[in-house]
């Protein structure tokens, strides 16, 4: 059996490679070769955190996958990082269990960035250039570093956004000494006005980006709403919208960014397309320069198996050399 620990897989992260594979991963859920049964869910509302189990397997892969990933907000306060979590891998022949990924929340949070990264790319416009983050938290951070790398050679201009000025400007510093310029917002309103891609990653449980806030053409990424009760948009721009992608439409209408608007009878399940459709050919995203295109991002299992795949494939090829 493989073990590997959170440095021994960051060492072996090829992120072209893992782009790749999580792209893939999209398709073969939106096509029906992925089985993904309901996400577990535990909330500790008293400490500012969940836990989600998320679990899964590809039609053919010789392996299937289950993640249990944990996010305790407040833990910065006391030292101690917000992520958390173990992917263990198994067979698909035999049920052996064959690795244990010991990754403390980082592979969740690479690959959560990745998918945040493939949605921007697939529905922004192609002179979109001014990216505006709403959050400060290590999301914000693969945001930008995953955009970077699946849009190689574009010149974006980052700016940040965050409740506390204090962290808005360490995760700006943190990404300016990884040679990434980022500038500072202290105005929401204005960050979402200015941009022409709005990435949102706070676990925010009522609506900070107002619908009279966003101009034709802006595309939202929204990573924050993946479990009950939390939502980042105003349900009048969810409504407003030309395009509403998600990763899954079952966890999306159900606990994601649009299950708000759902609820309340103002969008329908036939005008939410999955983004694996898009990525694959089967479904338009973006139609008009003028479009607003919102993805609503909830985080689906196959992430996880592209993710850990991808890390063992590197493994294997790394135990050949």
């Amino acid at each position: 059996m493989i073990i590997l620990s959170r440095p021994e897989i960051e060492a072996l992260i090829d992120l072209d490679h893992a782009l790749a594979s999580v792209e893939a991963a999209y398709i073969a859920a939106s096509d029906g070769r992925a089985v993904m049964p309901p996400v577990g869910y535990l909330a500790f509302p008293d400490k500012d955190g969940d836990c989600h189990i998320k679990y899964g397997h590809i039609a053919g892969d010789p392996a299937f996958v289950v993640k249990v990933a944990a996010g305790f907000y407040g833990n910065p306060a006391i030292g101690l990082p917000t992520s958390n979590g173990v992917m263990l891998v198994l067979s698909a022949e035999t049920g052996i269990l064959e690795a244990i990924l010991l990754d403390e929340g980082f592979l969740t949070d690479l690959r959560t960035g990745l998918g945040g990264a493939i949605a921007t790319r697939a529905l922004c416009r192609p002179d979109a250039r001014r990216v505006g983050i709403a959050g400060t938290g290590i999301q914000a951070r693969w945001q930008v570093r995953c955009l970077q790398q699946a849009m190689p050679g574009t010149q974006f201009s980052f700016t940040i956004w965050g409740r506390s000025k204090d962290k808005a400007r360490e995760t700006a510093n943190a990404l300016k000494a990884e040679g990434i310029d980022v500038l500072v917002s202290p105005d929401l309103e204005r960050l979402c006005r200015d941009a022409d891609i709005i990435i949102t990653t706070t676990p925010s449980r009522e609506p900070l980006i107002r619908d009279a806030w966003i101009q034709p053409g802006t595309h939202i990424t929204a990573i924050g709403a993946d479990a009950p009760g939390k939502q980042e948009l105003d349900t009048a721009l969810v409504a407003r919208a030309s395009r509403r992608i998600c990763d899954s439409a079952a966890q999306s209408l159900d606990h994601g960014e649009f299950s708000t608007a759902f609820r309340a009878g103002d969008i329908s399940a036939e005008t939410c397309v999955e983004l694996g459709a898009v990525l694959g050919g089967k479904a338009a995203g973006r139609i008009h320069p003028a479009d607003i295109t919102i993805a609503d991002l909830t985080g689906i299992a196959v992430q996880d198996i592209a993710i850990a795949n991808s890390v063992l494939d590197a493994d294997r090829r790394s135990q050949h050399r």
